[in-house]
Parts: structure tokens; sequence; C-alpha cells
């Protein structure tokens, strides 16, 4: 069972459209570069130096990976990966 990642509505114009995807990977790094791989432009929107983001958070089954081992954050087969882009507003 690979893992389901849920793409924010902004980024599924790359996945054409597909609000989840699969892949397979060890780590959140590689999950970035296997996206890439599979929707070219997706590691650009999520990263920048090899690391996440300051305004996407990203989710393993529920768990924030900031809070976690970041980008080494371990997945496996069956995980959940969610992708929330940061919103921010307010006055």
């Amino acid at each position: 069972m690979p893992i389901k990642v849920r793409i924010p509505t902004p980024l599924q114009k790359l996945t054409n459209g597909k609000p989840e995807v699969e892949c397979s990977a060890k780590n959140v790094a590689e999950m970035v570069d296997v996206l890439e791989k599979d929707y070219p432009g997706m590691k650009d929107r999520l990263s920048e130096g090899g690391k996440v983001r300051r305004f996407i958070n990203i989710y393993v089954n529920d768990e924030d990976i900031r809070f976690m081992n970041k980008e080494d954050t371990a997945l496996k087969d069956g995980d959940s990966i969610s992708i929330v882009p940061a919103i921010a507003g307010g006055r």
C-alpha cells in the first residue's frame, strides 16, 4: 500500500486536477523528489534548498513534521500525508 498524499487546491494544477496522489518514499525529502519527478514544478512550490518552505505545512498521519524530524521524518506504506499552505490574514 503506497503513501497517499493529499494535494491542496492551488497545487492540483500540477497533478492534473487530482486531489490525492500516491507515491513511495522513505522520508519527506524523498517524497518531495518523487512528487517532482511525477509532477514537475511541485518541488519548487514545496521546498527551497532542500528544506520545506516555511509557509508550507506537511502532516504525516495528522502530525506536523516540524515537531517530528522535519524533512527527515520517516514514511512507510499506508501513511497519509497532507500538504497545507499556510494562510495569513486578518488585521
